[in-house]
């Protein structure tokens, strides 16, 4: 295996981690358009937060499935043909979720602006959901032939510890949605709603990730393959979390948005570094598909890299200076 193919495994983890953290916030502020906003103008508000930033943060997840179509085709053609329908109602979803803000805008009725708002939350609920599974299915273990082609049935891709990922996925998604919105709302009467959903939602997730370890230790070979560092960062999750938490309990609301967004990235970083050298776990040791079996050419690889680390600092920029301009709280209009 060569230096390069494991720095491309790194970067598609760093850019799924990336995805993960950016839109985990707009999928939680997605749900909470009907997990907390009480009118129209509250849900304004919490639309007009991701407004500019919603369709950069998706950026993300289109780059990480290009590079791993052009650096890793046999992972890539494995997992979309296996999760084909999985995928395909994650982008249903993504579809219907951007189409959503702008026909709720469009509509001059309540019932349609409600349907809208509704489908926006709904699919806000699916898509980090369906991603849960997908990858937890992913390192449980998965039906694939020396082809490396999937033949599974829903209850292989619907299980105890996929749902479990999925539950705790969507969990992870709104609070960090919440934290997102704390920073970005007007203090008030919305801000202190999601200040008490929060003290009922922390709880909550330390026990899904006490849930979360037990399944992941019970369905998985994480534990037997990698004692250390699957504990390890385990323990990072549950920390990352208690910061979370009491710097949020003292309205410390960078350091908690932070903190929580540091949570989501090393979940991605346990589920890569369990996976590793593997690129999908097979149902069998045998069958699994490995990493330097999946990727390029030495030649294409080096030609993506020199690209990428050009290209990678000027998206960054962009994004940051997005944030900076956007950075002002949100008014949240009083009902006439």
């Amino acid at each position: 295996m060569s230096e390069l193919q494991v720095l491309w495994f790194v970067l598609i983890a760093v850019l799924f981690a990336g995805f993960f953290f950016l839109e985990g916030f707009d999928f939680g502020v997605g749900m909470a358009l009907k997990g907390l906003a009480k009118n129209e103008h509250e849900e304004d508000a919490l639309i007009g937060s991701i407004g500019p930033h919603w369709d950069g943060n998706e950026v993300w997840l289109i780059t990480a499935g290009g590079a791993m179509f052009a650096a890793m085709p046999a992972w890539y053609a494995s997992l979309f043909s296996g999760f084909y329908l999985i995928l395909f109602a994650v982008l249903l979803g993504l579809i219907y979720r951007g189409v959503s803000f702008e026909f709720r805008e469009q509509m001059h009725t309540t019932k349609y602006r409600n349907m809208w708002t509704t489908i926006s939350a709904v699919t806000a609920l699916i898509v980090p959901f369906l991603f849960g599974v997908l990858f937890s299915d992913v390192v449980q273990g998965m039906p694939l032939d020396k082809a490396g082609d999937m033949s599974a049935t829903f209850f292989d891709y619907f299980n105890v510890f996929s749902i479990v990922g999925g539950i705790a996925l969507v969990l992870l998604s709104y609070i960090h949605g919440l934290n997102y919105l704390r920073l970005k709302v007007e203090f008030g009467e919305l801000h202190d709603r999601i200040q008490k959903q929060l003290k009922v939602l922390y709880p909550v997730l330390l026990a899904g990730e006490v849930v979360f370890a037990i399944t992941l230790a019970v369905y998985t070979d994480f534990l037997t393959k990698k004692p250390v560092i699957t504990l390890a960062f385990l323990a990072v999750i549950v920390v990352l979390t208690l910061i979370a938490w009491t710097t949020g309990l003292k309205r410390s609301n960078v350091w908690s948005f932070i903190a929580l967004g540091l949570t989501i990235i090393s979940v991605v970083a346990l589920l890569f570094a369990g996976l590793f050298p593997r690129v999908i776990v097979g149902d069998t040791p045998a069958m699994s598909l490995l990493l330097k079996n999946a990727t390029s050419s030495p030649y294409t690889l080096k030609w993506m890299t020199m690209i990428s680390f050009t290209a990678l600092p000027i998206v960054l920029a962009y994004q940051i200076w997005s944030f900076y301009v956007f950075r002002q709280r949100i008014v949240v209009k009083k009902e006439a």
